[in-house]
């Protein structure tokens, strides 16, 4: 028999069907608030102006990224005025800082740069207000971060922290005590009111201020995250672990019974954690930079061949000026 009188075996055809391509909503607003791009100008500002080194108080903001960024162009990051050569240009992160940290800058020498974020200077003046005026003050934060730390300088003796709805069920004042509100910027809206509410349960006098103290940005990023998590299985957070407003962020897709994770960047990512996902939340606490949440869009899409549909949930059109220092040293220049 000839071998043309045999068939020659052939692969069967296999038609791959390639599967769903991931889902991306992007949120908006996401990342850098008013506030923070307020603080990084000036510190970015502050080394074109007078060189390196300028020092900064504690983080310029926190993030990494922006951190490493600005150790690179000879910022020097200080936990004590100490620390600071005497005579030296030193900058105020976005945070706040005590009264203490003032004269004790003062008392170096320094040239100092005050980059707190308004809406952090507006509870600090809450704060100066009630205790002129004989209140004791329930300030609601988180103990050790930036911002109470400094906040609770402006008046040590009349501030006590509360930090959950279970403290104030410890709280007690001698009768005809005046008593007052103020809350870290960076909260959880959902966790503040709960202890509000419970403020305002077993103190109904209690003075509130004038407007709530929870900033723009952070409310609005929260917003975007609670609508927007409804659509996805997974929420990717870019920010730092030290980023109070990014760890609320992450909390809030949790309790909305999404699986949710706090990243620097797409070095933090597992791809585990996308096993049978089809639709991904990402956004950025708001110290984070937009270049990062770039990066992390290019791996989902490299990996996962990943589309991006942008979400915005409102417009932000906030804007601070320049400190007072760095105007009149650039109109100089």
């Amino acid at each position: 028999m000839s071998a043309t009188e045999y068939p020659i075996c052939q692969p069967p055809t296999v038609h791959y069907v390639p599967a769903a391509a991931m889902k991306v909503l992007l949120a908006s607003p996401r990342g850098f608030c008013a506030g923070v791009n307020m603080a990084i100008e000036c510190l970015d500002l502050a080394l074109r102006l007078y060189g390196p080194p300028v020092y900064v108080y504690h983080e310029i903001v926190h993030n990494k990224h922006v951190v490493d960024e600005f150790l690179a162009k000879g910022a020097v990051f200080v936990n004590s005025i100490d620390e600071v050569p005497v005579g030296s240009h030193l900058l105020y992160s976005a945070h706040g800082i005590s009264p203490t940290v003032r004269a004790e800058s003062a008392a170096r020498e320094l040239h100092a740069i005050d980059a707190t974020c308004p809406l952090v200077t507006k509870v600090h003046l809450e704060a100066i207000r009630y205790a002129e005026r004989g209140y004791k003050i329930l300030l609601i934060g988180h103990e050790g971060h930036d911002e109470v730390v400094g906040t609770m300088g402006e008046a040590p003796d009349a501030i006590v922290l509360v930090q959950t709805p279970e403290d104030i069920d410890a709280l007690a004042f001698p009768p005809g005590t005046k008593l007052a509100y103020v809350t870290q910027t960076t909260l959880s809206v959902d966790d503040a009111n709960r202890i509000i509410s419970r403020l305002k349960a077993r103190f109904p006098a209690i003075a509130a201020p004038p407007k709530e103290d929870i900033c723009y940005a952070t409310q609005n990023r929260q917003e975007a995250v609670n609508i927007l998590s409804q659509e996805a299985e997974l929420v990717l957070v870019l920010g730092s672990q030290n980023s109070s407003n990014s760890q609320r962020l992450a909390e809030l897709a949790r309790q909305a019974g999404r699986a949710a994770y706090l990243v620097d960047g797409p070095g933090d990512l597992d791809e585990s954690w996308f096993d049978g996902v089809e639709t991904v939340l990402v956004t950025a606490g708001a110290s984070a930079p937009e270049t990062v949440v770039q990066q992390v869009l290019d791996y989902l899409r490299e990996h996962f061949a990943a589309t991006v549909e942008s979400r915005s949930i409102r417009d932000e059109e906030v804007y601070f000026p320049l400190p007072r220092e760095l105007r009149r040293a650039t109109a100089k220049a």
